[in-house]
Order: structure tokens, then C-alpha cells, then sequence
């Protein structure tokens, strides 16, 4: 979901735009494979993935360009496009990593946007999933003790903070001084680090699912059981629903697997 709505932004936002053509401007008009290759041009201000030699841009027309230390980033959206196959309509789920390195390079290098996200991050400690407790049904129990409670106590030794868990939906919220301890650990992100946590975020609803990751605590295959732990503990109960439940598990993999690359 979040790749679709990060996708959907660009093209809302390069349609905005009134820019000269370009590779990734004829991609999103046309939704077709037009190029032949994809290369990556090693330049002194870091790594352009190239269409017929031509350097992507982004929807505000900035040139796609990671830094040297992030190769593995550069060789994913490289990947990302030379899998879209010829004479068939592009596939927006599948260019997460172009999308992420996008808002990267439009958005987040802007001090005033890093603080919008520092702040909508925040949010989600009130709601965070891994907080929220259940005492039934045995399968949902035994999952919460797995992929929670070992995050829950990393988190608490790792920031000296206090996370309060609740087993109900109402009338809840974490410590100030926990809130004001992540906002010290989100102000100490760069831009890309701070992009992998907003991605990771949105997509797990977990922001203390998103910070083991980017901290590299955990994989991706472990924060996406981790956010799939209800789901996971009906479909023990009840069967998994087709087209429903593993397409989310592949897209789920997906968005975590770009922000696990972006801060690698």
C-alpha cells in the first residue's frame, strides 16, 4: 500500500510540473518500456542509474543520484527498472526503491520536512502496534511473546526508555520522556535514514518495529512478522484469504526490504 501511494504522489506530482522530457518523465507518460538499457554511471557527486545512458530523474526533475557509499540502493533501482518488461504497462508496485530514493532527494533533504516527519512519526508511539496486548486466543499470545516481546525489551535497554504496554485502545499513551528520547533518536537520522524509518514506519504501523530495523536489530523477514502478528494468528485459525492476505505479504517485504537497503 504505501509503494502504491508513493507511486501515485510521484506521478500526481510530475503531472504538477511543467519539465523538459526526460527518461523517467516518458516512463510515467507513456507506462510503457521504451528504453533498451540500464546502466549505473559512477559520478563525482555519486551513482545515476541511467536509461539509454540517460540519468533518471525524480518528479521535481533532480537528478536520481545516490551516494557512492550507497551501491547496494543504486543496483536495486537499477534492478527495479530493467525487470519492467518490454511492450507491457509499467508496474508501479515495483519500483519501491526508485520511489523512496526519490523523497529522499525532493523532499527530506529540506530541514522543514524532516520535521514533518520527525513529528508524524512520534504519533505512532500512542498507537504503535507492538504495544497492544492481547490475552487470547492462544495462537495470538504465543506470537506476541515471539516477535514483541524481545523487540519491546531491546528497545527499552538500547534508549533507556520506559514503553508501556496496554491491553486496551482507549485512553492510552507512552511517557514524555520516551517521546522526547525518540525525537533526540530521530533528529540524529540523516535524510536517508530518516526516509527508511518513514517508510518503514507506514508500512508496519510500528514506529519501535521501523527503529529495530533501520538499527538493523532485526531483518526484514523478522519486522514483517512482527507487524503480522494479528493477521498471521487468524490465519492459523482461520485460513489465509487468497489475493488478499499474500499479496500483502509480498508487499509488506517490499516496501521493508527498500528501507533496509537505503540505510545498508
Amino acid at each position: 500500500m504505501a509503494c502504491r501511494a508513493s507511486f501515485t504522489r510521484w506521478q500526481a506530482s510530475c503531472s504538477s510540473h511543467r519539465r523538459p522530457a526526460s527518461a523517467t518523465n516518458r516512463a510515467e507518460a507513456t507506462f510503457k518500456r521504451f528504453w533498451k538499457t540500464v546502466d549505473i554511471e559512477s559520478r563525482s557527486d555519486g551513482l545515476a542509474v541511467t536509461l539509454d545512458r540517460r540519468t533518471l530523474k525524480t518528479p521535481s526533475g533532480n537528478p536520481l543520484v545516490i551516494p557512492l557509499e550507497k551501491r547496494l540502493a543504486a543496483t536495486v533501482i537499477a534492478t527495479e527498472w530493467e525487470n519492467q518488461e518490454k511492450e507491457k504497462v509499467l508496474k508501479a508496485h515495483a519500483l519501491p526503491m526508485t520511489s523512496l530514493a526519490s523523497r529522499v532527494i525532493d523532499a527530506a533533504r529540506e530541514e522543514t520536512t524532516r520535521s514533518e516527519i520527525r513529528t508524524n512519526l512520534l504519533k505512532y508511539l500512542d498507537t504503535d502496534t507492538i504495544c497492544f496486548h492481547e490475552d487470547s486466543p492462544d495462537a495470538l499470545v504465543r506470537l506476541q511473546d515471539a516477535h514483541w516481546k524481545p523487540l519491546l525489551a531491546w528497545i527499552q535497554n538500547e534508549f533507556n526508555v520506559e514503553i508501556r504496554v496496554h491491553h486496551q485502545l482507549l485512553g492510552v499513551a507512552q511517557p514524555s520522556e520516551t517521546k522526547t528520547r525518540f525525537k533526540e533518536v530521530l533528529e540524529s537520522l540523516d535524510e536517508w535514514q530518516l526516509a527508511a524509518m518513514e517508510r518503514a514506519t507506514y508500512t508496519t504501523k510500528s514506529f519501535l518495529i521501523a527503529l529495530a530495523l533501520i538499527h538493523r536489530r532485526i531483518d526484514v523477514e523478522q519486522a514483517a512478522q512482527a507487524a503480522h502478528v494479528e493477521v498471521n494468528s487468524q490465519i492459523e485459525r482461520w485460513g489465509e484469504v487468497e489475493d488478499t492476505h499474500d499479496v500483502d505479504y509480498h508487499d509488506v517485504r517490499r516496501q521493508l526490504g527498500s528501507a533496509a537497503c537505503l540505510v545498508s
